[in-house]
């Protein structure tokens, strides 16, 4: 891989050299990426993907890392990131939009042109690329509702359209996730509200999210897919979990099925503690914990740790939890 001929095939795009991740995630962790790219458009997108690919890079697609987890080694070869892609065009009820925007930039738009639909988004922090690849929702609300079409590009950078019926929507899934296509822009299809009536579920929404989430502290969002027939916030709740520090991270005070970044904490304390939380529910209730948040990139060597140092990372005043703990790295 060579960074400069990558900048010189591509002279007006941002391109940043060993950039740290964690400048960028939600979380504040994460390694470096090798080459973190910035492009405006679908095309340039689409130029680099060939370009890319015909060079043999490895290639990795960000949105705006609000539901995502960077192991500390970074990630090599091509990082491209999307927030530069931010473009909002309004046209009587539909939204065109790039899908480096943030999700609730779009509901806030869609409010201001007195459009209904979206509100349930109005605090959901992921970009519309995000939302789009899991089918994001809250309070009742899923952006499958109000999609109409898709615009994606292939891995080998052929660009087409899907409408919604051809994208497999369901509980946080879309059919991206089966065929890893780049979703590059989104129409949105909504319908005449009054204006006075969207602020006010807006601010219904708001404040119960502010009220009942650590968004205090850098997260990643709800950390586990909600099992069928749990909560999963309970179930952790339950299993004597909430308030337990591994490291830097710590299982939030205000709502356990959050992970909080109390003190500098690494990607490998998220994903000690998330495997740790997933084998203490599946123990006391039997129930197979499900990841919402998505976690890439290679391990850090230096954290390869044995038994000792992880009991070590781990305080809680339930001390018997801690005897469970199972290190990553020790092979069953």
């Amino acid at each position: 891989m060579n960074i400069n001929k990558l900048k010189m095939n591509f002279p007006k795009t941002t391109i940043k050299e060993n950039e740290p991740l964690s400048r960028y995630t939600y979380t504040k962790t994460g390694g470096p990426a090798d080459a973190l790219i910035f492009p405006k458009t679908k095309e340039e997108v689409q130029e680099l993907i060939k370009w890319l690919n015909k060079e043999e890079w490895p290639v990795t697609i960000l949105g705006n890392a609000s539901n995502l987890i960077v192991k500390d080694g970074g990630i090599r070869g091509a990082t491209i990131i999307l927030t530069d892609m931010n473009q909002i065009v309004i046209n009587e009820n539909t939204i065109k939009v790039l899908t480096g925007a943030a999700l609730i930039e779009v509901s806030r738009r869609a409010y201001q042109a007195g459009l209904t639909g979206l509100e349930f988004a109005c605090g959901i922090p992921g970009s519309i690329g995000g939302a789009v690849y899991m089918n994001a929702g809250a309070y009742g609300g899923e952006v499958k509702e109000v999609i109409k079409a898709v615009t994606v590009l292939t891995r080998d950078g052929q660009m087409f359209e899907r409408v919604n019926k051809d994208m497999d929507f369901s509980y946080r899934h879309s059919k991206l996730q089966e065929t890893d296509e780049i979703a590059l822009e989104v129409v949105f299809e909504l319908k005449k509200g009054d204006e006075d009536e969207i602020k006010e579920k807006m601010d219904e929404l708001t404040y119960l999210r502010t009220s009942k989430q650590p968004l205090e502290y850098p997260s990643c969002g709800s950390v586990f897919k909600r099992p069928t027939g749990y909560f999963t916030g309970k179930l952790i709740q339950d299993a004597g979990l909430q308030g337990l520090k591994w490291g830097g991270a710590q299982i939030s005070t205000k709502h356990a099925g959050f992970i909080v970044n109390i003190d500098h904490a690494t990607a490998t304390d998220y994903i000690e503690l998330i495997e740790h939380i997933k084998e203490v529910v599946l123990e006391k209730d039997g129930v197979q914990l499900e990841t919402e948040v998505k976690i890439i990139g290679e391990d850090h060597p230096a954290e390869v740790g044995s038994k000792e140092n992880l009991m070590k990372k781990a305080t809680s005043t339930f001390q018997a939890q801690l005897e469970k703990i199972v290190p990553l790295t020790e092979e069953n």
